[in-house]
Formats: structure tokens, C-alpha cells, sequence
């Protein structure tokens, strides 16, 4: 095994919370958004008022409070947007890190200490809206957390090299009309290496950049143990 993954898997033996502590993970379900989802067929996924209302039905069947999941998954989700889907290039609906669908405003925390590598706003259409990058230092291991789909007061008072520890309040999740037309979410996504990227980093990639992506942004699971 990868030593950087024995490393993150030693963080720690139990979950680590990500939201808001009050959502205990007993509340997180996991969530299908992929393109084999039969449930997804007859639904226009990418208007985030259909994607929402999914989404509340999955939580209510289940009785949680946080949708989970997606790494890794093929999904149709950015198929309305011209960045993903572009004629001269490959589509990209290979997603690359855990998304975590809950309210808007909900409180995101950090799972492990680390210092601002770069924040941005990514206001094109598909993609973050408010992105904060944070850089971690693991025993020899350099390596990045982005968290994408935050409000616009979460970049409020940031500075590269500000630091976060364990547990502390990064920042909230945004609406819609901030995040750029998805349902309130979390994107969080770990990186090895930026390669150059600042304040953003591909977190949807197409089959052919699969095995490249997939070394660079382990599972993020790996890490938070749900």
C-alpha cells in the first residue's frame, strides 16, 4: 500500500465530521447520482430545484439529514454545461471527490489541520463558486483539501497561510445562486499535488484522465472513515 494512504488512514480509528457536529452521522445516507441510477432516468438532474427535491426524498425515506457520496461516479449531472461537454474535447463526468448535500448555511469543518493554500471565487457556470484550498503536512506527506460550494462570506478574513485546526469552522455552504446552480453541497476533494492549480482544481475529469486523477485525488474516504 501507497505510504501517503497508510498515512491518511492512520489519521484516526473512528469518523471524522466534516458538517457541522450537530449532524451526527447516523443522519448521513448515502446518495446514487450516477448515471445508472434507474430513479434518474425521467429527471432533469441538472436544475438544482429537481436535483434538491431527490434529494429530500432520499432523506425522508431514509430519515437522515445528509446525502452522501459520489466519488468516483459517472454521472449526467454536468451534462448541461458547456465546460464539461465541450465538442472538441473529451466529456468529463468522472466525479473526483465525496459531495455532502445538506442545507444551505450548514457549517463545514475541518477534518485535519492545515494552513490556507488559496481560496477563489469560481464563478463560471459547473463549477465551485466559493472554493477554499487548504495545505496539510502528514509525517513526509504534503497534500490539499479543496472544499468547493461555500458561501461568499467564507472568504471573508482569509490569507494565505491563515491556519485551521482540527474541528474548526471553515466556512458555511452556499445557495444556489452562489455556488453556481447546484443544490447546496459540499465538494470535498483530496489532492496530492496542485499541480499549479490556485483556488481551484478539477474535481470532474473524463475517462481518459481516470487513472492520472484517480492516483492524484485518493478517496476521501479513506480519511473521514463514514
Amino acid at each position: 500500500m501507497d505510504a501517503f494512504i497508510k498515512d491518511l488512514i492512520s489519521v484516526s480509528d473512528t469518523t471524522i465530521q466534516i458538517l457541522d457536529k450537530d449532524l451526527v452521522t447516523e443522519q448521513y445516507v448515502p446518495l446514487d447520482l450516477s448515471k445508472n441510477n434507474a430513479e434518474l432516468y425521467n429527471l432533469n438532474i441538472t436544475d438544482p430545484m429537481v436535483c434538491q427535491d431527490y434529494i429530500d426524498k432520499v432523506l425522508g425515506y431514509e430519515k437522515g439529514s445528509v446525502a452522501f457520496g459520489g466519488y468516483l461516479e459517472e454521472r449526467n449531472l454536468y451534462s448541461d454545461k458547456e465546460s464539461f461537454t465541450s465538442s472538441t474535447a473529451p466529456i468529463r463526468n468522472i466525479h473526483l471527490g465525496i459531495d455532502f448535500w445538506c442545507q444551505a448555511h450548514t457549517k463545514v469543518m475541518v477534518p485535519i489541520d492545515g494552513i490556507v493554500h488559496s481560496f477563489k471565487f469560481n464563478n463560471v457556470p459547473g463549477d465551485y463558486g466559493p472554493t477554499i484550498v487548504l495545505q496539510h503536512s502528514l509525517n513526509n506527506h504534503t497534500f490539499y483539501t479543496l472544499y468547493g460550494h461555500l458561501s461568499l462570506s467564507s472568504l471573508d478574513n482569509l490569507k494565505l497561510g491563515k491556519a485551521f485546526y482540527t474541528g474548526e469552522v471553515l466556512g458555511v455552504l452556499g445557495t444556489p445562486d452562489i455556488n453556481v446552480n447546484y443544490a447546496p453541497h459540499l465538494h470535498f476533494q483530496i489532492i496530492r499535488d496542485m499541480e499549479g492549480y490556485m483556488g481551484d482544481y478539477p474535481g470532474v475529469c473524463a475517462k481518459n484522465k481516470l487513472e492520472h486523477y484517480k492516483g492524484n485525488c485518493p478517496d476521501p474516504n479513506i480519511l473521514l472513515k463514514l
